[in-house]
């Protein structure tokens, strides 16, 4: 007998939450309801055309259930509650976006479901922690993760989504990133939700430490988010050489100043991994493939420039295209973090602050309503 599905709430339908709640769906493992909190008319007419390399063209996709708002969803219990919403804690912190799971009579009739966080970014999990630990019920269960996707929202009902998918699942432990194994129970929760995505079809893997895991993702939005989401410039317009005879693409390093991009531009992406390396070690992250390699600022590197060079490769930073169609951009979670983490600990990390300085200008030209879209 097939074992029953689990009632699971996506909250985000972007292009993020549209791809897992395909996944979720696919896995015959669960009854999904998408909150479609932008997008709704254009989702519950159409459904939500996936194109994608890894799952194929999906004109009309719907999870079990689409609805409007989280209010809305909460007429039943849930195993897991998902949330892909951006990390924006200027203009929503999650127990807001979250609330009416966290208050009567939601609250007082259900059990709390295990939150699982799919976002970018370090400390997006401290809020809702303490708004579980007000409830006075049991200790929380919150999954924090990881997730590498080459996907992009391109209308209000288009997903398009390249050839991979991966995610690392981890136990949120409030104030703890120095425990490195999992409790059976931990262990229990961890293998149930990723059993779904397993059989969904994402590349998946489970660990017994998840913030030094995200502490290394942020290397990568650190460094190339921010170089690109502040030149307007994709990353290929960094690595991608011109093209030869016969082809025929845009951007690349045009050659009148190719030489400046690799005296000037590399260098400092260098020496910008090198202070997170520098702010991981005083958080007490070893110096090994478990912890925190000194050898991750040279390999995210080179491992972005062979895909940024690319002809084929297409797909831009999510800041980026954030801050093009002048939407909120992820500032605090990914760049005020870290240099709070930096201050705390009294390292040095001037190009990180020089950064998360530039960057915090756009986001309030942004949420000020300054910076609109392009036409």
């Amino acid at each position: 007998m097939a074992a029953p599905l689990k009632d699971v709430l996506l909250v985000g339908f972007g292009a993020v939450g549209t791809i897992y709640s395909h996944v979720l769906k696919k896995s015959g493992l669960a009854r999904v309801t998408a909150v479609a909190r932008s997008n709704y008319e254009a989702v519950n007419a159409n459904g939500m055309h996936i194109k994608s390399v890894k799952y194929g063209d999906i004109p009309s996709f719907r999870p079990d259930r689409v609805v409007k708002s989280v209010i809305e969803a909460a007429d039943r219990p849930y195993s897991y509650v998902v949330l892909t919403t951006k990390a924006v804690p200027e203009l929503a912190r999650t127990p807001t976006i979250l609330a009416p799971l966290l208050e009567s009579p939601y609250a007082d009739a259900h059990p709390q479901p295990t939150y699982v966080l799919l976002q970018n970014g370090l400390g997006v999990e401290r809020d809702l922690y303490d708004a579980l630990k007000a409830l006075q019920k049991n200790e929380p269960k919150i999954i924090s993760t990881i997730v590498w996707i080459g996907t992009n929202l391109v209308e209000k009902n288009v997903v398009i989504h390249n050839h991979f998918d991966r995610v690392s699942l981890g136990m949120y432990r409030h104030g703890d990133h120095l425990t490195t194994t999992n409790s059976a129970e931990e262990t229990a929760v961890l293998e149930d939700f990723g059993t779904m995505l397993d059989r969904g079809g994402t590349t998946l893997t489970i660990v017994p430490e998840i913030q030094r895991v995200k502490f290394a993702k942020n290397f990568w939005n650190i460094a190339f988010s921010s170089f690109s989401t502040l030149t307007g410039s994709p990353l290929t317009g960094i690595f991608r050489p011109p093209p030869s005879s016969g082809q025929s693409y845009e951007p690349y390093v045009a050659p009148v100043t190719a030489e400046y991009v690799q005296q000037y531009t590399i260098p400092t992406l260098h020496a910008i991994l090198r202070e997170l390396v520098a702010v991981g070690r005083a958080m007490g992250f070893p110096d090994s493939e478990d912890g925190l390699p000194s050898s991750l600022a040279e390999s995210t590197i080179a491992s972005t420039a062979k895909l940024h060079q690319d002809p084929d490769h297409k797909f831009l930073p999510s800041m980026l295209l954030d801050a093009q169609k002048g939407l909120p951009i992820e500032v605090e979670v990914i760049f005020g973090e870290v240099v709070r983490m930096a201050k705390e600990r009294n390292v040095e990390v001037p190009r990180i602050e020089t950064l998360y300085a530039l960057l915090t200008v756009v986001q309030n030209q942004i949420l000020g309503g300054f910076r609109t879209a392009r036409a």
